[in-house]
């Protein structure tokens, strides 16, 4: 009866264990979700733009290095530049400052897909020891996502890459497709679901003159608005953002109040890589070699015409 309890008992804390391990995991990973995953089936809409644009407001500059052109069932690098002031500081959730993070989505041709570690070198994997780079969903291995991650330590990041073979795929062929590249730094103004974040600059909901601003205990700031009929209303100011209005100044809608906490944005760019076909480029180098080298002999036969020209000529 004594052993029969503690093999219950047993169960019931193992039980207890895996639940609260298994529901920590699953907070975790909501706290952190790469949006555009779970809010978009494919992240470049039909007008080119990328779904980050839709809660990064800002517009920010962008890079890719890229080889132009690359064999088939080879790995090469495609490098995102993602360059902001390292001194820049953004307004967490909880109202903290904090630094950047960034994120990259990079949405390649048909068949190109992320290179398996196995044909990656080792330089690259130490230079991606911390960066967790996936394809964007099950079906659409050709769109690589990677972020949030540290933006101090990642304003570049390596995408290694590997391209198809038209000799295993039908459906690839030797021609120039074009890649598109997003990426972002800082926290997005809007939230999938239409909901503000507090990385926006706040603007008054009233027209009157302010009669009072507190300090609220959690950090908040309330401002008290007095309006022409005398009437007061008060408007709260998340934490951590800078008023730009003091007492006695006469307000308008929407005036701003606060200073644009925003120091990110996103931006996105585009670029070509050309298939290249093996057979191809050792045609190529053929046909220059033999037009070399028929120059080569134009130009003696023409130094022996002459020559016997000159001398028929002495005679």
């Amino acid at each position: 009866m004594i052993i029969m309890k503690k093999v219950m008992k047993f169960f019931i804390l193992s039980f207890i264990f895996i639940t609260t391990n298994l529901t920590f995991s699953i907070q975790i990973s909501d706290a952190y979700p790469i949006y555009a995953q779970q809010a978009y089936t494919n992240p470049r809409a039909a007008n080119g733009r990328i779904a980050c644009a839709n809660c990064h407001l800002a517009e920010k500059p962008v890079q890719i290095e890229s080889p132009k052109a690359v064999l088939p069932n080879k790995v090469f690098e495609a490098a995102i530049k993602i360059p902001y002031p390292k001194e820049a500081k953004q307004i967490s959730g909880n109202g903290q400052l904090s630094g950047l993070n960034v994120g990259a989505v990079v949405i390649l041709p048909e068949g190109f897909k992320l290179a398996p570690n196995n044909l990656i070198s080792k330089e690259i994997l130490e230079k991606n020891k911390s960066v967790y780079i996936s394809p964007y969903s099950s079906t659409q291995d050709n769109i690589l996502v990677v972020g949030p991650i540290a933006g101090e330590t990642h304003q570049e990041i390596t995408f290694p890459i590997l391209s198809p073979d038209p000799a295993t795929n039908q459906k690839i062929n030797f021609l120039k497709y074009p890649i598109y590249i997003g990426a972002n730094r800082g926290r997005g103004q809007i939230y999938p679901t239409g909901e503000k974040s507090n990385n926006n600059m706040v603007t008054s909901s009233f027209e009157g003159q302010i009669t009072d601003i507190q300090n609220l205990s959690k950090g908040e700031t309330s401002i008290t608005i007095t309006n022409s009929d005398g009437k007061e209303l008060k408007q709260t100011i998340p934490k951590g953002l800078s008023l730009v209005v003091s007492k006695k100044d006469i307000l308008k809608l929407d005036q701003p109040l606060t200073k644009d906490p925003n120091v990110g944005g996103f931006g996105q760019t585009d670029m070509e890589i050309v298939l290249q076909d093996p057979n191809r480029i050792i045609g190529f180098i053929l046909f220059a070699f033999s037009t070399l080298f028929t120059q080569i002999f134009f130009v003696i036969k023409k130094k022996q015409f002459e020559k016997v020209q000159a001398a028929e000529l002495n005679f």
